[in-house]
């Protein structure tokens, strides 16, 4: 039985893919906006010992896409990321780290979104973030 609740049905799509892997989990859905989570942990380190931009990103890229899934056109079947862009401004070693999507523009063809990643314990900004999605529909026969 699929949940009605957007959150769950949010987190459970991503068990057994790359966003359950690193742990993201979705909080909460409003007004064109989804704040995720990531709790920090050793394996999503770089070699140095600290955050991997390469986990920061699929967490930002991840919540925009969700977000972007929330809001798809009447028709559409999907979405694709065609462009982002990411700016890293700090970094962590542990806690855990929060993303906010926006929606930017909502449109028939793409949906622009930005993100922010945040240290939740220091409350520095981490990660800027900006993608476009490209969206899909069934081929038509």
């Amino acid at each position: 039985m699929t949940s009605e609740n957007p959150i769950d049905r949010i987190n459970a799509a991503s068990q057994g893919s790359l966003p359950g892997l690193l742990g993201i989990r979705a909080v909460k859905l409003e007004n064109g906006a989804l704040h995720t989570e990531m709790p920090v942990r050793p394996d999503l380190m770089a070699p140095n010992g600290y955050l991997h931009a390469g986990s920061l990103v699929t967490l930002a890229d991840t919540t925009c896409g969700y977000g972007c899934r929330s809001m798809l056109p009447e028709g559409a079947n999907g979405f694709t990321t065609i462009e982002l862009k990411s700016n890293h401004l700090s970094t962590a070693r542990d806690g855990t780290v929060d993303c906010v999507a926006t929606v930017v523009h909502k449109g028939r063809a793409t949906q622009v979104w930005d993100a922010v990643v945040t240290h939740r314990e220091t409350g520095k900004t981490l990660v800027v973030f900006r993608c476009t999605q490209m969206v899909l529909y069934p081929k038509a026969n």
